[in-house]
């Protein structure tokens, strides 16, 4: 296991709290992702955990999850990274059925899920089965030009030392989120 990560995935900030709670092991994604002779892949299969906040929206996430967005016009100049995690599956997702029949899995609302199959409906939208690691200590950042944009990776300029993390969840609950998607995608 690498020591170190310099490469960062954004997402709401929110999930990613989700994410290093152990409350949540999935994400939605069609950016980031390439099939190559007809496999999927991730650009990266392990990445801290980058915090977005401006585009958090509470209207897209259900009931219980929108007292923890607080609203926000910007990202911040300086953020703090809790977290790193390693994707354990990558799977296409066949239809908004099937992801319905997930919804207690995930913190989404249907507006949210509504937006990522009508975005380039053209291509597939793939769900991730991932786990996540809490940093012994959360690692402040400051937010570098290269950093700002719509973009999935983020490149930092100094790695991010990983050792002493720790888990949330066990590996046997990936697993089992891992084998539900699977029966309920078919795959």
């Amino acid at each position: 296991m690498r020591k170190t990560l310099d490469i960062a995935l954004k997402e709401w900030s929110l999930v990613c709290d989700a994410l290093l709670s152990g409350a949540q092991s999935i994400l939605l994604r069609k950016g980031g992702i390439y099939e190559a002779a007809g496999e999927f892949e991730l650009e990266h299969s392990q990445f801290l955990l980058y915090p977005t906040f401006a585009h958090q929206n509470p209207n897209l996430v259900k009931p219980a999850w929108r007292q923890f967005i607080q609203p926000c016009s910007q990202e911040p100049k300086v953020l703090s990274i809790a977290g790193w995690a390693r994707v354990h599956w990558i799977g296409r997702v066949p239809s908004r059925r099937a992801l319905d029949q997930l919804a207690d899995i995930h913190l989404w609302d249907k507006p949210l899920i509504d937006k990522r199959f009508s975005y380039r409906p053209d291509y597939p939208l793939y769900v991730l089965v991932l786990r996540a690691w809490r940093l012994p200590q959360p690692w402040e950042l400051s937010v570098h030009e290269d950093y700002a944009g719509c973009r999935s990776w983020v490149p930092l300029q100094s790695p991010v030392a990983i050792d002493g993390s720790r888990p949330a969840g066990t590996p046997e609950a990936v697993e089992e989120i891992k084998q539900r998607i699977r029966e309920v995608f078919g795959t």
